[in-house]
């Protein structure tokens, strides 16, 4: 498990190219046959993935990292996927799982296996987790289960949907809020106007992009912004002082979850176009 650790806003204004990407981009994730993760010191977040290919693959804690006899023995855990069919398997229960299939484990779950239906097309497991102080059931949200909100326009190259699935009149969690934004053919922009929210972290996984086509997601804040290139299937930390904004060379989908001090999604700070450097 990488650890990523929590940085200022002061810092990150004095970073090159290279730090920025280290600090905050995720570049190595969906390896096959391969759990990869990383554990972010703000909000205590993780952030990972599971691609299995040859055969089923375990999620396990270490006594190092997380003082834990099991990953679930004191957090939940929020998986979506973004490839071929397969299914996760959690203390002996099996959830099949299609593309954009969302499945939440709550505290205190032992045993999560991640398989794929086919090693041509395996599943491709995005996994977020934060601490929890209780425990919710185990549920499995199909995208069609999602509560879904329109959003944008065409005139302003940011037509989307929403799907919101761990929220809170949605899949219950402790603190973790965990969704998708697919953009409608021909809008490139997501999450404009800007904003950010002192009271949670996010984290973006941008995924559906051409391999030729890349994102240019901004960060920063508001005005001392900075940006990010961001490839299929890579990652961005969020941290509670930056923006989180985008825009695509093509169309593409993104992942966005959070946690922090509250589940309320509109509990945000919003800063105008006009207002951004």
């Amino acid at each position: 498990m990488n650890i990523i650790p929590a940085i200022s806003a002061e810092t990150v204004s004095l970073f090159t190219t290279e730090e920025l990407r280290h600090n905050f981009l995720l570049e190595s994730l969906f390896i096959p046959d391969s759990v990869e993760l990383n554990y972010w010191e703000t909000d205590r977040t993780i952030v990972g993935s599971a691609v299995p290919v040859k055969g089923s693959l375990k999620l396990e804690a270490s006594k190092k990292e997380l003082a834990a006899d099991y990953f679930l023995e004191r957090r939940e855990i929020g998986i979506l996927n973004i490839g071929g069919d397969g299914s996760i398997e959690v203390d002996g229960t099996a959830y099949p799982m299609s593309k954009l299939d969302c499945l939440y484990i709550g505290r205190g779950a032992k045993s999560v296996i991640f398989s794929s239906k086919d090693s041509a097309a395996p599943a491709k497991f995005y996994l977020l987790s934060y601490p929890a102080h209780v425990s919710y059931p185990t549920t499995l949200a199909k995208q069609s289960d999602a509560t879904a909100v329109h959003l944008g326009s065409s005139e302003t190259a940011n037509e989307r949907t929403l799907y919101k699935y761990i929220h809170g009149d949605g899949v219950k969690s402790c603190q973790l809020v965990m969704g998708i934004t697919c953009m409608k053919s021909g809008s490139i922009w997501n999450t404009m106007p800007s904003h950010t929210h002192l009271r949670r972290s996010e984290a973006y996984l941008y995924f559906d992009i051409d391999p030729a086509h890349r994102i240019i997601h901004l960060m920063g804040e508001p005005q001392e912004t900075r940006h990010l290139v961001v490839a299929e299937g890579q990652a961005i930390l969020s941290p509670v002082w930056s923006i989180h904004s985008g825009a695509g060379t093509a169309s593409y989908s993104f992942c966005w979850g959070m946690g922090g001090e509250n589940q309320d999604f509109n509990d945000m700070d919003g800063f105008p176009i006009a207002d951004l450097k």
